[in-house]
């Protein structure tokens, strides 16, 4: 049997191909990808799931003109191998490579950008909607999983989409999985819909039966939705204003193409369930989609193994810290958008299961769930990736900030997160949290401090967020206490001669190392907000250049905070910002990518050699 995939570069190709060769095709494309991504690491278990409905989408559609747009992005890589991509993916999530994600500068078949969930109906629905106002016939595709449909944008999107007479096809990719376990009324309702597989069975042969009796088919029609409303537990989607196909197996080829083609010739908007396996053909995955749905490089025969890179991770800190917390303080609660394992929080959903709550891919009502729960006495905490605040920034403000309420934002993957690019980036958390009155902003520099900072947020009676990196610190000793830091106070870890180094969270290890070399004082700043101004004070005095380093924006971050202190009490000192640039940065080594930054200890020992030298 000759093999297919090696010549398919494009969906035209795709489309050559004969019927009866897409099995092949899925399982070389299957194989291809289990090898590839072992080689380069990425999102494994959700792109085993989609081999076939890709494939059938491509096959059907006349891509790059008709759109499709994949929600998340996370399950495209299929997509990426059938539209030319297939040699590039040896440098996947790579510096110079291709992402892990849709990128419209990345491709023409790639309609829309991605990384965040519950986007995909909305932006397809846009350009339904340009289709419509051009007088073409280009088709839009939304391709939507159950996780990220119980985000609240998806909703809103369904909700207008259903009253308006455009092409737009929803595909709701039902696995029964986002990344942590989906929950809520809409995953049940969509188990209950599944479990009801019957009714497509009776409908068809009830049709059949009925053909040679037209009067009769024709009353079988006209009370079909009295009869689902009785067979299943109602139509939410046909509610909104679509034609609901489904469900239908997502892995069976026949069908999705039939299916496909048929819709594809249907006016107005259409949604189509299918059920797919998250790590579908590759056992190991099949039996454990969390563990596979991110991964380094593993040996396809063995699997991923666990590796421990550090003494503790800052997730870890704060998943110990929390089970510390919550036995010695009853009103603490724990809240996760959908990011248990993400977050460092499985070991205390399952010592306080009644305290625990992930109530999906919702930061918006996170927050605000959050500010509900702290109205009426209790410490709710919740764990949230900076990249993912961003998305609940008004609940934030609205909800938390305005009304002074204790909630404690725990935020992960502050700063460059690496292979997931621009999109995963915490680069704006410090300049976007310390502009909100009430707020208190920490940014521990090691573990020890991440946990005497959750802490101190903890003892407080207003907002406050404690911000920490992605992965490893500098490997300091974590002191299983609940100790608290004083509010709004630095410390200075080294002294030395005409240069301070003010250093933020993370960059007060490499600031120490440069530091070395100039004989610099060093400042842990600890605090972005309050800021300690009597230490700001002091060092700009003792010294002739003042030098901030924080791994955030420049724009608007702790070094603006700074800036802002000196000319608020008539300070003239000579001032160089170092930080994050003003670009938005691609996949790569996070090392790597704080070194061309400039904020590993060579670079910010040489931005200052240069300042003094000027």
């Amino acid at each position: 049997m000759q093999p297919i995939l090696d010549s398919i570069n494009s969906p035209d190709d795709l489309r050559q191909l004969e019927r009866a060769q897409l099995p092949q095709l899925a399982d070389e494309l299957r194989a291809f990808l289990i090898e590839s991504v072992s080689k380069t690491g990425g999102h494994l278990s959700s792109n085993l799931g989609t081999v076939e409905l890709t494939i059938a989408l491509h096959y059907v559609f006349d891509t790059p003109q008709d759109k499709l747009v994949w929600d998340v992005g996370h399950q495209t890589y299929s997509h990426k191998i059938l539209t030319g991509r297939r040699e590039a993916m040896s440098g996947l999530r790579m510096a110079g490579g291709i992402s892990g994600f849709p990128k419209r500068n990345e491709s023409s078949y790639d309609a829309f950008g991605t990384g965040h969930s519950s986007t995909s109906i909305s932006a397809a629905l846009g350009m339904a909607v340009a289709a419509k106002l051009r007088g073409t016939d280009e088709r839009a595709v939304a391709i939507i999983g159950d996780g990220a449909l119980t985000g609240g944008m998806a909703f809103e999107a369904l909700n207008n989409a259903g009253a308006m007479d455009a092409n737009l096809l929803v595909i709701l990719n039902d696995n029964d999985m986002s990344i942590s376990r989906p929950v809520g009324a809409l995953n049940n309702y969509l188990a209950k819909l599944m479990s009801g597989r019957f009714y497509a069975a009776m409908r068809r042969g009830s049709e059949k039966v009925l053909k040679g009796m037209p009067p009769v088919l024709e009353f079988a029609k006209r009370t079909e939705e009295h009869l689902k409303g009785m067979v299943i537990p109602g139509t939410m989607f046909e509610e909104f204003g679509f034609n609901y196909i489904g469900p239908i197996d997502g892995h069976d080829l026949d069908t999705l193409v039939d299916t496909l083609s048929n819709i594809r010739k249907l006016e107005g908007p259409q949604f189509l369930h299918i059920v797919t396996q998250k790590g579908k053909g590759y056992a190991k995955a099949e039996d454990d989609c969390v563990l596979y749905h991110g991964v380094g490089k593993f040996d396809p025969d063995h699997g991923v193994k666990p590796t421990a890179n550090c003494k503790m991770s800052y997730t870890q800190v704060f998943g110990d810290w929390l089970c510390d917390a919550a036995e010695a303080d009853t009103r603490l609660l724990g809240i996760t958008p959908a990011m248990c394992e993400g977050s460092g929080m499985v070991e205390f959903a399952e010592k306080f299961p009644e305290r625990y709550f992930d109530v999906g891919i919702a930061e918006q009502h996170a927050l605000t769930f959050a500010a509900g729960l702290a109205c009426d006495g209790f410490k709710p905490v919740v764990a949230i990736y900076s990249t993912f605040l961003q998305r609940a920034y008004d609940q934030l403000i609205h909800d938390i900030a305005i009304q002074n309420l204790p909630v404690v934002l725990a935020i992960d993957r502050g700063g460059l997160v690496g292979a997931d690019g621009a999109t995963h980036a915490g680069s704006f958390d410090l300049s976007y949290l310390r502009s909100i009155p009430n707020m208190t902003v920490m940014t521990p520099a090691d573990e020890n401090e991440c946990r005497q900072m959750l802490s101190t947020a903890f003892s407080l009676d207003t907002p406050s967020a404690v911000r920490y990196p992605r992965g490893c610190g500098p490997g300091a000793e974590v002191q299983k206490n609940l100790d608290t830091l004083p509010v709004g106070k630095g410390e200075v870890c080294r002294e030395g001669k005409q240069v301070a180094i003010l250093a933020f969270g993370s960059m007060l290890a490499p600031a120490l190392q440069a530091a070395a070399q100039i004989d610099a004082t060093v400042a842990n700043m600890r605090f972005v907000k309050p800021l300690d101004k009597e230490l700001v004070l002091k060092l700009a005095r003792e010294h002739v250049l003042l030098v901030t380093v924080e791994e955030n924006a420049l724009q608007g971050g702790a070094g603006s905070a700074v800036a802002e202190c000196l000319a608020q009490h008539g300070v003239t000192v000579s001032i160089m910002h170092l930080g994050l640039p003003d670009e938005f940065l691609e996949q790569g080594d996070p090392v790597q990518m704080l070194a061309d930054c400039g904020l590993d200890a060579a670079g910010i020992a040489r931005a200052i050699r240069e300042k003094i030298a000027e």
